[in-house]
């Protein structure tokens, strides 16, 4: 296999692991005020990602360097083209790693509800935004022959593309529903599965569109048979989530998030960027990389590194993986005398 070709499969797998991990972390933050009735319930559903959520934004960091390293001129040429959905992507991610950060740091109501307010909105942004950055790359934007990017920030809004911004923000949000059901318990996991339920339904009409969309205009042969298996997917997990087997149902709406990056990926292929102004001058994957020494020495380094770092995750999920219970506040009672003493009045 060529490293031109190792390196876009592995980054794709690099978006796969940020999709899945990440998907779920949106979808806790977003469904905060939804599945929560009191502090107790909101501190059960934050706990439920605090282990963990800084370590998947890790795929995130690893993915944009790879493609950086990898095929500088993608990286070039996405990030000056899609420079404002990207940034609002990067404000989002900071602002919701402070929110879970700061909110417990007063025991002030309203300093908490400020913070949870940011959370659910820095959740959502990303959520929508990420959709659309990627339908845009499967449809192709507006691109000069030296792939610098002229399209326009409303030219980036195009149908499509929105339709895919709605399918990820609904598709993270049933993937937080679903491991909020799996990883709590109590009224958090049983409002969580009846969410997950309605999710689901609109998740199935949603992804049941965009897959047909995608492979209409852009579909590449063996790419039908993975769009199939994500709507099958998809399915089987709003099943196996209404019947309440969470953990079948986590794995069934992870497997779909995987499917689904898979066939945009192969419906991408051999393009990175393909252009609406011209097919000559699509970005392709030869064209994007670089040299041969670098891809070699890239590949050697993530050999070594990436087992390691996959069984550092791993173990991670492992250590903390008991449900979620509400931790109710302890009562101390106040000693009393007994009846048969006389306290003196003081006089």
């Amino acid at each position: 296999m060529p490293l031109t070709t190792f390196w876009f499969a592995l980054i794709a797998v690099l978006w796969i692991g940020y999709f899945v991990l990440e998907g779920f972390d949106f979808g806790v933050g977003m469904l905060l005020p939804i599945v929560s009735r009191d502090d107790a319930d909101r501190d059960v559903v934050l706990r439920s990602i605090g282990p963990v959520w800084d370590g998947n934004e890790v795929w995130l960091l690893v993915a944009g360097g790879a493609t950086f390293a990898a095929f500088p001129e993608w990286y070039a040429s996405l990030f000056a083209g899609f420079y404002l959905p990207l940034l609002l992507i990067l404000v989002g991610l900071i602002v919701r790693g402070i929110a879970l950060e700061f909110r417990g740091k007063l025991p002030d109501p309203l300093w908490r509800r400020r913070w949870e307010t940011a959370l659910v909105a820095s959740s959502v942004v990303p959520s929508l935004l990420w959709g659309v950055a990627f339908a845009n790359i499967v449809h192709g934007v507006a691109m000069r022959s030296d792939h610098v990017v002229t399209a326009s920030l409303f030219s980036l809004l195009n149908p499509y593309s929105l339709l895919g911004g709605v399918v990820t923000l609904v598709l993270f949000a049933l993937h937080g529903a679903v491991f909020l059901a799996l990883k709590t318990d109590g009224a958090v996991r049983v409002r969580s599965r009846l969410l997950a339920t309605r999710l689901g339904i609109v998740a199935i009409v949603g992804g049941a569109a965009f897959l047909v969309w995608t492979q209409l205009s852009y579909g590449r042969g063996w790419t039908y048979a993975t769009a199939a298996a994500a709507a099958t997917c998809l399915v089987a997990g709003v099943l196996a989530s209404a019947r309440g087997r969470e953990g079948w149902a986590f794995l069934a709406v992870a497997l779909t998030l995987a499917l689904v990056v898979i066939t945009l990926f192969g419906n991408l292929w051999p393009n990175v960027l393909p252009s609406t102004t011209s097919a000559a001058n699509n970005l392709t994957v030869t064209g994007a990389a670089s040299t041969p020494y670098t891809l070699k020495v890239m590949t050697w380094v993530a050999v070594l590194a990436t087992p390691v770092v996959l069984a550092y995750q791993g173990w991670t999920y492992w250590v903390f993986r008991q449900r979620l219970v509400r931790l109710e506040p302890v009562i101390i009672p106040v000693p009393r005398a007994p009846d048969d003493v006389v306290v003196p009045s003081a006089r």
